[in-house]
């Protein structure tokens, strides 16, 4: 099979790497930055951006949420079925 991120750098602007899914929590961050989230079912979200700040939402289904992610609140956060785009 050919890969074609084989000996490549993972751009911001490119496609994700990897997608994980997100258990929100008000205590552990995700394990990885996330470059964007993908929203399944939409409303109430609570993150704290790459820059450390929290920042609160709503946000509609099937929402592709392209901020640099490393923690998804527990508090403050109603929608489900997030996942988190990885380029590492």
């Amino acid at each position: 099979m050919i890969n074609p991120f084989a000996n490549r750098p993972a751009p911001l602007s490119g496609p994700a790497r990897d997608v994980e899914p997100v258990t929100p929590s008000d205590t552990t961050p995700l394990a990885e930055v996330a470059v964007a989230l993908y929203i399944e079912t939409g409303g109430a979200l609570s993150i704290v951006t790459e820059r450390g700040e929290t920042r609160n939402f709503t946000i509609p289904d099937f929402c592709i949420v392209p901020v640099g992610v490393q923690q998804v609140r527990a508090t403050g956060t109603t929608a489900s079925g997030i996942h988190a785009l990885l380029v590492i």
